[in-house]
């Protein structure tokens, strides 16, 4: 049913790339309906709280948030509130309702289908859309020639968004005994092959540049339906899309990073050579206590799989310290590990206790300042072996995808998730990539020259 809509929605979200693809999926359907985004929520006529839990710090934010918007809502009864994502999960929000009446819907992960609705339904009792206002709309429909079933994004990203996230499996089958995403995205759902063709070419089709497939076990894709398609097949067909210039995957699990995924990612030319693949911890004992089904022996030796497979490729990985029962030898076998493999980049999280999960059951027995020296250990080492990294790419040119100007530096990216920035008030570079020789390199980033565009400025 089409609705004319002449209205503002603020998006507020919180946690992991999924949570920001989910976010992305909300605003498009709200920009369908008519309505614009803005950055103010008191000047909303909907807004909408995508939430976190994978942590307890998350968890608060969320409600801290909400909270803070229950007087706006007392004194704009007609303002719709959404509550979405982990926080509601995929089971009974009645708990929910029962605590924040002054919500008006509540929304699973990664389906706005009920706020639609809602705003459908009552969609005759708002007012019409100003003139300017169509005809600017008309002239994005046009401009962008996009189908009523694309994604469409906010105004303000629509040719100014180079790289975005397309989610393509969502729930865990998996239950590591920390995680609690289980229970609140459900089990495995695979999407269609042309359903995500579909998304990334309108993606294109709006000046997106990159795209970074989605999943909590992003490898596992295709799993739930059959022996076909896999991921490897999905990224064969996205490579061949125009206008296309990237792709990348995340997160992978040790346990399904085939041959077949390795190979594709060497010979496809436009996946980037970089994967993400958490190892959690570096002992045995504790490995098996997470339920995470490999040993160390076995990631070490998948490392160097990938490696002797894809030359030059980069390797991130996740980090839990401080699990109940981790002991200073435990930790220190996780320290050595990061020391001797010497990734990219090391994503280091202190447990923290989820309700459902098994570790909820356990004590908590490591002190949060404990967990605190083992993260801030990790991260010092982890500066030091990637400060070392990069120091190899000084006079080297490298490819890279300009993303945005931050003062008077083009900020960009390598295939290998190097985040380098370069000077050149001539050209505009946004979306493009350029060639860039690396004349210095920290930690964190790099600072090169231009020396030429891949297609032209």
């Amino acid at each position: 049913m089409k609705v004319n809509i002449s209205g503002y929605y603020y998006m507020w979200w919180e946690g992991c790339q999924m949570n920001q693809a989910d976010s992305q999926r909300v605003a498009s359907a709200l920009e369908k309906l008519g309505y614009r985004a803005t950055r103010d929520a008191e000047s909303a006529d909907v807004i909408v709280l995508n939430t976190c839990v994978v942590r307890q710090s998350a968890e608060d934010k969320a409600y801290a948030r909400l909270m803070s918007l229950k007087p706006l809502k007392a004194a704009r009864p007609d303002l719709v509130l959404a509550l979405m994502g982990c926080l509601v999960g995929v089971r009974d929000a009645s708990p929910l309702q029962k605590r924040f009446p002054f919500v008006d819907v509540f929304l699973p992960p990664s389906d706005p289908t009920r706020l639609i609705e809602l705003l459908r339904a009552r969609a005759a009792h708002l007012p019409s859309p100003t003139d300017d206002y169509v005809i600017a709309q008309r002239e994005r429909e046009t401009r962008y020639e996009l189908q009523d079933a694309d994604l469409v994004l906010p105004v303000h990203e629509r040719g100014n968004l180079v790289s975005a996230y397309i989610p393509i499996i969502y729930g865990c089958n998996h239950v590591c005994t920390f995680c609690i995403i289980p229970y609140r995205r459900g089990r495995e759902r695979s999407r269609s092959i042309g359903e995500i063709v579909a998304e990334a070419r309108a993606l294109v089709a709006q000046g997106v540049k990159e795209i970074t497939l989605l999943g909590q076990i992003v490898d596992r894709y295709g799993y739930d339906v059959g022996d076909d398609p896999r991921l490897p097949d999905l990224l064969r067909v996205l490579n061949d899309l125009d206008g296309l210039e990237r792709i990348r995957f995340l997160t992978s699990h040790p346990l399904y990073i085939t041959d077949e995924l390795l190979d594709a990612v060497a010979t496809l030319p436009r996946v980037c050579e970089h994967i993400e693949v958490p190892v959690q911890s570096g002992d045995d004992a504790m490995l098996a206590k997470m339920k995470r089904g490999y040993t160390v022996a076995e990631y070490r030796a998948l490392i160097e799989k990938i490696r002797a497979r894809i030359p030059n490729v980069s390797i991130a990985t996740d980090v839990i310290v401080g699990m109940p029962g981790e002991t200073e030898a435990q930790f220190r076998a996780t320290y050595d590990l990061i020391k001797e493999l010497e990734f990219d980049m090391v994503h280091v999280a202190m447990f923290s206790p989820r309700p459902n999960t098994v570790a909820a059951r356990w004590e908590d027995d490591v002190p949060r300042a404990e967990k605190e020296r083992r993260r801030q250990a990790i991260d010092a080492l982890q500066a030091e072996i990637v400060g070392k990294i990069n120091a190899r790419f000084i006079g080297q040119t490298v490819e890279v995808l300009v993303e945005e100007k931050i003062k008077n530096r083009w900020k960009g990216r390598t295939r290998t998730n190097k985040l380098v920035f370069f000077e050149d008030d001539a050209h505009e570079w946004k979306g493009k990539l350029a060639r860039v020789k690396i004349e210095w390199a920290g930690p964190w980033s790099m600072i090169g020259t231009v020396v030429d565009a891949m297609h032209g400025p």
